[in-house]
Order: structure tokens, then C-alpha cells, then sequence
């Protein structure tokens, strides 16, 4: 219960005023006279002048309120090293279970810092505010950290903690951890496909000096380079950039004697490949329908770079006219063939016969380019089976089935059981109807001795798509020249753009459309595992986790051709997956992600902000035992700390449940009171 008076004047209050001086000046020549009655006559007056201030006594009822502290408590991955979970465990309950035996405070607790591929770093200071964002300033007791001291969101001032109590912060951890890490000073972020890029590290040892490590590079899982590096020392190394996409590069240090651990030995640097121009040799045999197809797919492309020639004389109008007379521009066969054509990642041969433009030495060229590593694709049309085939070539022994006639009937392309598990061919828009939802074609080759299983059929279930690999190059071969009235929406046409870009980014070799692979990827806070094969069944995998945990997942069949399972991606890192035969690496989270950049624990990081808050920063370690200071309720200092003990500051904030209001000169108390003083005054003048 709280009591008080309270004004609520009749009158403006510069008119009391004006009348308190009045009565001041009164008083004064009353005195100064020495006139009888001087006191009387002061105490009538001001009656009157506090019934002008109408006075009134207030009774409040007020509830307290509780002080709040928060603890929070780092939950970040590198919480993890040593015994500090445990520590940390401890530490919790003990402090807990102190603050709840002060009287009128309240313990609000919150474990921040887990890192779930969403941030990166330890973020307490944040975590802080957010328990305390319901809570007035006036009533904030202070704050508790307990955490290794690797902070990330430490304020630059104590003013913008957004309140007046004292932060302590209570670390986990031993003085003396010792730890290694490599630390990637630069990376670039892309590379040119075939060409190489400069990665530099530096070997960092805490808790100790002058050592050495060997330190292994490996891209994409392949050793590049090994050497010994000593603590401190910043190297240089280049790396060669194999194909499209995320290559990833490790570097891995060895382990350093008992230190705390081994999870920021290795840096990740994943570098996207990033092709040049594509260079692609398109040859028309004549002019066609289907001629325009190819030009207009591959002039679309931005990435491709195309040289396209087309043979005008038809192959029956052999007339013993030199070649180099029949065009305008020479048709450079040698530069192109002979010089430069390992500079082509794709040839297309579009419906082309041998007129005697092409040396027969030149075919021969163009095999030993696809066993090096090049790529052919054949669109056959009628000349594919005539006398001037280029199967009549040393090319026979790269391609993948032999001609013996055409067939001249209306056919629907279909998917063979490989071709629904084919990566080119898979899932094509159309192909799930039967017959397929897409324009029939009226001519195809007619083959045997066929190399390899079909991924498409044509009439009769003849092949008409092969994808075959000879050596370290890739050769398509499409038996039939028609496909031309998918792209002019002939019977509403087809899926050819889909078609023939993934059948040309398979011959050069985009890693997305390999037949056999094993693949990491990241959906939302899980690990997506997916392994593509054109068998019917694949074996378990094994993921291993950036600390080195392994487990077994069983893939299951998502669609043909395809299997996936799925696994919570709940460490930072990089990741690795393998079923023996093919190996898959994907980094989760920031490439190096500050929560193991430094990993031993510290005071120093938090003392600042702790001592500037009245707090303090101390280790609660105490050999294998946990000291966790005594607690003690502080209403008025600016320090919170002292030997053994941590302070928490008690406030006085309360919430009104009730008021009583009672006028002083309200009815007949006010008008005795009057009446009381000018008879007083009156009695004393009568004598």
C-alpha cells in the first residue's frame, strides 16, 4: 500500500502562484510591523490558498513486479569439441538453479547457436534479444552466457544492448586447447573449363608454434598435390578446372598432436566450371528441311560457337568440276580436319555423303579425335545407307551400327526400356502416352550389328537413337532425317529442342546427363542423395559427415532409372558419399564457415562487453570440476561482480492494482477548515 497527496487546483496555476508571492509580501510587512495577529491572520490565508490547490490524499495499491535474467546457452557446433556440451550441461543447471533462489526474479532460458545450414557463425547477442524483446528495459535483471567465447554478433558498444543490467558470460572450455586449421586466404569463385586457378592457404596453429603439417590437395576427390607446410607459412596452388559445374577442391592438413579437433583441418573450396565458347562443326551434306533444325538449336545456344557449311552439289551431279571451283568461299578441309580439329568439341554430320570433299585420310582424322576424347553425332538421312556412306570410312569403326536400306512408312519414336532410364532421353515431354503424344516420322535406316541398346526405337522397334562411347570420346547416331517436323509442329510436333540439346551436352560430357553417377545435393536442412544408372537395382551408399560419421542409406527408386534417399544435413561441412565404385562430395553451408575458423575457447572475445556492462567474463572450468559463482542481488551499483560471486540487479518496478482518492477540502471537512480560520481571525481581533 502506497500513500500520497495529490493536487488538482481550482484555479490556473500561475494564479497560486501570484497569490503564494501575495502572501509572502504579507507575511513580511506583517512582521515588519509587529501587528498583532500576524500568525492568525498568515494561517487564514493560507487555508485559503491551499483550498485553491484542492489537495487530495491518494492511497495506491501496487503489485511488484519480477526482475528478469536470461541465460543463454550456446548450442553452436564447436560446443561440441571436448567435454564442453557437458560443461555447458552443468553449468546450466547450477546457474539456474541460484538465480531461481533469488526472491522476485524471474530465469528465462534459451539455447541459441545451432547452426542449421541457414547462418553462419555463433549468434548469441541475437538470441538475447529476441528472449528479452517482451520484457521492459526497467525490469531486465542481466543477461548469462554460457559459451566457448567464439561469438559472432558481439555489440561494438554496451549502449546498444537496448538495457541497463550486466551481461557475465561463463566459458566453456580449458585454457590450454591446442588446435590447427587451414585457412583459405583466396579463392576464386569460377574457372574456364581446361584451364587453371590460383587457390592460396595458410597453415594456422593454435596453442603452439613452429610446426609443420603435410598438407593434400584433392579435387573432386583426386590428389594434385601434396607437400609439407609449416604453422603460419601462406601457399600457393593451381588448380586445373575439369568440367562444368561445382569442382570441389580440399585441402586437408594433418593432424596436430592432442589437438582439440580435426573438423577445421580441412578447407573446402568449391570453384564452378564455367565452359568457353563451345565449338561446334556443323556439316550439311545438302540443303534440307532438317538443316535449318540443327542451325537454329545451335545458334540459340549462347555458349556455343558454331561453324556451319553446307555442300550445295547434290552427289549424283558428279561432273569431274574441281571442288575448290564449285563454291565461293573455300570449304577449309585441311585447317578444319587436319589442323584445328581438336579445337571442336562436337561434329555434326547432317545428312552427309561422300562427294569427294573430304579426303578419305580426314575420316581417319576424325576417329582418332573421337578416341582422344572428341564427339560425332550423325544425323542420317538416305545417305547413310547409300554407296557413299560415311560408314565406307575409317569412321565405320567408331560408329555404332552398320546400314543395309531404308524404310519409307509412318512410325511413332519411342522410348526403349534403356532410353526410360537414359538421362538424355528420360522423362521427354509426350513420351509416357502410348503411342507417344508427339508427330510421327516417315523414314529411318534401317541397321544391323548395332553396338550398343537403342535409348530410342523407330518402325517395327528398330533402333533409330544410339549413344555410344568409344575410348574417351562419345558418338550419337539418329537414323532418321525427319525430325525436322517435330520443330515445324507437324501433327503438333515434339520435344525437339529438349532432345537435341541434352543429346548434344551429353556428347560433351555435361556432368548432369552421365549415365552413371552419384550425386549430393542440398534440399532445405536435409542431404539429397540420388544415384542415376541404367541398371535395375544399385547398391547402399555410404555418406560420411565433415566429423567423420558414417552411415548407410538404401536407395529407393524415384523414377526409372533413378534412386534417392534423403538424411538430415546437421553438420557444417563438407560431405562425401560412395558405393564403392563412384564417389560424390558436396560442401553444406559456407565454404568455411566461421564457427571453425577458430575453434579454441576464450575470455577475451567477451570480457570487453561484459566489463563495460558491470559483468564479467570468466572461465567456470576448474580442472575436471565446474565453478559456477554464487549469485547476488544488487539494487543499486554500477558493478555486478566481484571474487566468487556475479551480481544481478534487482528492480523496484511494480504495476498499480487500485487508487483511493480523498479531497482534503471537499464538503463539510473543507468548509469547518474555512470557517475555522476566519473565526480564528475574527476572535483575535476582537482582543
Amino acid at each position: 500500500m502506497t500513500y500520497g497527496i495529490a493536487f488538482a487546483p481550482l484555479v490556473p496555476v500561475i494564479v497560486l502562484w501570484i497569490a503564494l508571492a501575495a502572501i509572502i509580501v504579507i507575511t513580511a510587512l506583517l512582521l515588519v510591523g509587529r501587528a498583532r495577529g500576524a500568525a492568525v491572520r498568515v494561517a487564514a490565508l493560507a487555508l485559503i490558498l491551499l483550498a485553491l490547490a484542492n489537495p487530495s490524499f491518494t492511497r495506491e495499491e501496487r503489485e511488484p513486479l519480477s526482475s528478469v535474467a536470461a541465460v543463454i546457452v550456446d548450442k553452436s557446433p564447436s560446443q561440441n569439441f571436448g567435454d564442453r556440451t557437458d560443461q555447458a550441461a552443468k553449468a546450466r543447471d547450477a546457474l539456474v538453479d541460484r538465480l531461481k533462489q533469488v526472491k522476485g526474479l524471474e530465469v528465462r532460458v534459451v539455447d541459441a547457436g545451432q547452426a542449421d545450414g541457414e547462418t553462419d557463425g555463433t549468434r548469441l547477442f541475437s538470441a538475447l534479444s529476441s528472449a528479452l524483446s517482451d520484457v521492459p528495459t526497467d525490469r531486465v535483471a542481466g543477461a548469462f552466457l554460457i559459451t566457448d567465447g567464439r561469438v559472432h554478433d558481439i555489440p561494438d558498444n554496451v549502449d546498444t544492448l537496448g538495457f541497463k543490467a550486466p551481461v557475465h558470460a561463463l566459458i566453456t572450455g580449458h585454457a590450454d586447447e591446442r588446435d590447427r586449421r587451414v585457412a583459405i586466404t583466396a579463392a576464386p569463385r569460377f574457372g574456364i573449363v581446361g584451364q587453371s586457378q590460383t587457390v592460396t592457404y595458410r597453415l594456422d596453429d593454435q596453442g603452439v608454434s613452429g610446426e609443420s603439417a603435410k598438407v593434400t590437395v584433392r579435387r573432386d576427390g583426386e590428389v594434385i598435390s601434396e607437400r609439407s607446410v609449416l604453422s603460419g607459412e601462406t601457399v600457393k596452388v593451381d588448380v586445373g578446372i575439369k568440367h562444368a559445374g561445382q569442382n570441389i577442391v580440399e585441402i586437408e592438413a594433418s593432424p596436430l598432436a592432442n589437438e582439440l579437433t580435426p573438423v577445421n583441418n580441412r578447407a573446402v573450396v568449391p570453384i564452378d566450371g564455367v565452359r568457353d565458347k563451345l565449338r561446334v562443326l556443323l556439316v550439311s551434306g545438302e540443303p534440307h528441311s532438317g538443316e535449318r533444325t540443327w542451325r537454329n538449336l545451335l545458334k540459340s545456344d549462347p555458349s556455343v560457337d558454331l561453324v556451319h557449311f553446307t555442300i550445295l552439289r547434290p552427289p549424283e551431279k558428279q561432273d569431274g568440276t574441281p571442288i575448290h571451283e564449285l563454291s565461293l568461299i573455300a570449304f577449309p578441309t585441311r585447317e578444319l580436319f587436319q589442323e584445328k580439329i581438336n579445337e571442336f568439341q562436337l561434329i555434326i554430320f547432317d545428312r552427309y555423303a561422300r562427294q569427294g570433299v573430304l579426303p578419305t585420310a580426314y575420316f581417319d582424322n576424325i576417329a582418332r579425335y573421337v578416341r582422344a576424347g572428341g564427339a560425332v553425332l550423325v544425323s542420317a538421312g538416305p545417305d547413310y545407307a547409300s554407296t557413299t556412306s560415311i560408314w565406307r570410312t575409317p569412321l565405320d569403326a567408331v560408329l555404332p551400327a552398320e546400314p543395309v536400306g531404308v524404310t519409307e512408312k509412318p512410325f511413332h519414336a519411342r522410348l526403349s526400356e534403356a532410353g526410360k532410364r537414359h538421362p538424355v532421353t528420360r522423362g521427354l515431354e509426350g513420351s509416357a502416352s502410348d503411342p507417344p503424344r508427339w508427330s510421327r516420322f516417315f523414314r529411318e535406316v534401317d541397321t544391323r550389328n548395332v553396338a550398343v541398346p537403342p535409348v530410342m526405337t523407330g518402325a517395327d522397334g528398330q533402333p533409330l537413337l544410339l549413344l555410344s562411347r568409344y575410348d574417351e570420346g562419345r558418338v550419337a547416331l539418329l537414323l532418321s532425317d525427319h525430325i525436322w517436323l517435330w520443330a515445324r509442329g507437324f501433327e503438333g510436333g515434339g520435344p525437339h529442342l529438349d532432345l537435341l540439346r541434352r543429346m548434344s551436352h551429353w556428347l560433351m560430357k555435361q556432368p548432369e546427363l552421365e549415365e552413371e553417377t552419384l550425386r549430393l545435393a542440398v534440399q532445405g536442412k536435409d542431404l539429397l542423395v540420388q544415384r542415376q544408372t541404367m541398371a535395375n537395382t544399385v547398391t547402399p551408399v555410404t555418406v560420411t559427415s565433415p566429423s567423420g560419421k558414417t552411415r548407410e542409406l538404401t536407395l529407393e527408386a524415384s523414377e526409372a532409372g533413378l534412386w534417392k534417399a534423403a538424411l538430415a544435413a546437421d553438420e557444417l561441412g563438407l560431405w562425401q558419399a560412395t558405393d564403392g565404385t563412384l564417389k560424390a562430395l558436396i560442401n553444406v553451408g559456407p565454404a568455411n564457415p566461421k564457427e571453425f575458423s577458430e575453434v579454441t575457447s576464450t575470455v577475451e572475445g567477451l570480457r570487453p562487453i561484459a566489463r563495460a556492462s558491470g559483468g564479467d567474463a570468466r572461465r567456470i572450468a576448474d580442472g575436471s570440476a565446474i565453478d559456477v559463482p554464487r549469485i547476488v542481488p544488487v539494487h543499486a551499483s554500477s558493478v555486478f561482480r566481484g571474487e566468487g560471486w556475479l551480481g544481478v540487479r534487482m528492480r523496484d518496478a511494480s504495476v498499480v492494482r487500485g487508487v483511493g482518492v480523498l479531497p482534503v477540502f471537499a464538503g463539510l471537512i473543507g468548509l469547518l477548515l474555512l470557517l475555522g480560520a476566519f473565526a480564528a481571525t475574527w476572535l483575535r481581533e476582537r482582543r
